[in-house]
């Protein structure tokens, strides 16, 4: 069966302490339907036509995401606090925000240039998120990206001030964004601000921490992730729009995009924690299931949550419908990718 009504609503209701499993998130009870294949089956390319190398897109995107993000911080005085900003920031990632925010500018026929500064400060902000989600207080993790976590390597305090140092410069450095009309960099700082604060990402880690060991339903998880992890996903992509001239419906769908894709993300996440190893995913496997949380595996089973992720591709792909084809093209390979990925 089949994750058949997902209902994304733009200002979800923010909970200090775990709600009830029958708080609802969705306008609509959800209901699991037949023949729907499993997310290993997600076709990379849907026809001849629509031929693409992903592998070579994001790997180009990522080597200026790369180089931009070691001109904008350079090693220097503090330089232990720089180091262990440097050391996150540059350790090797997919970088999908970042490269989320310059397709989607590209999308409605910007330049990559505009919205550079801005993906850059995307991936700080994440880069923060995973500095402090691993700290003992938090998850408690000692390995990231393939190596060990910033508090393992810098010192609880350190991380600490790393993560906060990243989150106060990534405003900064998109604010500086001098390839756009003011206006947009001034919309776009507030996207990221409102998607990070205390109604998006960190809303969404708080209710992770106070739902851990707690029996929770489909609704409140999908609320938990809707936060911590799509609402950066949603300004990653808003702001790509924004940066590019795209219109306000353009950047309402992208928007959309990006909640859909993030959920995505999260429920492939909770698909790898318990199929892959420690080694193959650069970060512990089993965590989750160890400190008590509450995943889409858990509450679906495995099989039900592969088709949950393919559900959630088709509606990532329906709106981007309309778009220009060959513009749209790497955000719809981009939706697959997040689908079928190992790590």
């Amino acid at each position: 069966m089949a994750y058949a009504s997902v209902c994304f609503p733009m200002n979800v209701p923010v909970m200090t302490t775990c709600p009830s499993p029958s708080w609802s998130l969705a306008s609509r009870r959800r209901r699991f339907l037949p023949a729907v294949r499993c997310v290993s089956s997600v076709p990379k390319v849907a026809d001849e036509a629509d031929l693409f190398d992903l592998k070579q897109y994001m790997a180009e995107k990522a080597r200026r995401v790369d180089a931009a993000l070691d001109r904008a911080l350079p090693l220097r005085p503090p330089e232990r606090l720089f180091a262990a900003m440097r050391y996150s920031l540059l350790s090797p990632g997919k970088r999908v925000r970042p490269v989320l925010t310059l397709a989607a500018c590209e999308l409605v026929g910007g330049d990559e240039s505009a919205a550079m500064p801005v993906a850059c400060a995307a991936e700080m902000i994440h880069v923060m998120s995973l500095i402090h989600d691993d700290l003992p207080c938090i998850d408690n993790d000692d390995f990231r990206r393939g190596r060990p976590a910033n508090h393992v390597a810098f010192g609880e305090g350190f991380a600490v001030l790393a993560g906060d140092a990243l989150h106060c410069f990534a405003y900064e450095h998109a604010a500086a964004a001098a390839r756009a009309p003011p206006e947009r960099v001034l919309r776009a700082v507030a996207e990221l601000g409102r998607a990070t604060g205390a109604e998006g990402l960190l809303a969404g880690q708080i209710m992770d921490i106070e739902c851990e060991g707690k029996e929770v339903g489909l609704e409140v998880l999908e609320g938990i992730h809707l936060h911590k992890t799509a609402k950066l996903m949603e300004a990653a992509a808003a702001c790509g729009v924004i940066m590019g001239g795209g219109r306000e419906e353009e950047v309402e769908r992208l928007r959309r995009y990006g909640r859909v894709v993030g959920l995505l993300f999260q429920v492939v996440d909770d698909i790898l924690d318990v199929t892959r190893t420690t080694e193959e995913l650069g970060k512990t496997a089993g965590k989750d299931s160890a400190c008590g949380k509450t995943t889409y595996p858990k509450l679906l089973g495995l099989e039900a949550a592969g088709r949950l992720a393919e559900e959630l591709v088709g509606k990532a792909e329906e709106e981007l419908q309309g778009f220009d084809r060959n513009r749209a093209r790497p955000l719809r390979h981009l939706a697959r990718y997040i689908a079928s990925r190992n790590n």
